[in-house]
């Protein structure tokens, strides 16, 4: 298993951007599907986007065309750009790791997590 630190969260106007970064240890990183969760109060953890060690992304439509994921295999990085930020995007945001190349979206999917970084978005 991955050891997954989270930072980036913050409190960020509506049409505002944030940058999650998720610093990973582990020699196989770079092996690992990596992946975003996020977490509203009351709610199921639900899946954000992920990206495979190929590169390959896939987003959540909810997301999709306003978030970027992207990783950095040097530096055992993962991000996630999020551009367009709306209220409904407030949640605690859960980096997550497995090295297994599943193709599920759901948190059993994914073997390895961090403890999360809060993102509030004003309206």
């Amino acid at each position: 298993q991955v050891q997954l630190v989270e930072s980036g969260g913050g409190l960020v106007q509506a049409g505002g951007s944030l940058r999650l970064s998720c610093a990973a240890s582990g020699r196989t990183f770079n092996t690992y599907r990596m992946g975003w969760f996020r977490q509203a109060p009351g709610k199921e953890r639900e899946f954000v986007a992920y990206i495979r060690w190929s590169g390959a992304t896939y987003y959540a439509d909810s997301v999709k065309g306003r978030f970027t994921i992207s990783r950095d295999n040097a530096k055992n990085m993962v991000y996630l750009q999020m551009n367009s930020l709306k209220p409904e995007d407030t949640a605690v945001y859960y980096c997550a790791a497995d090295p297994r190349q599943l193709v599920g979206l759901g948190t059993a999917d994914f073997g390895s997590w961090g403890q999360g970084t809060q993102v509030t978005v004003s309206s």
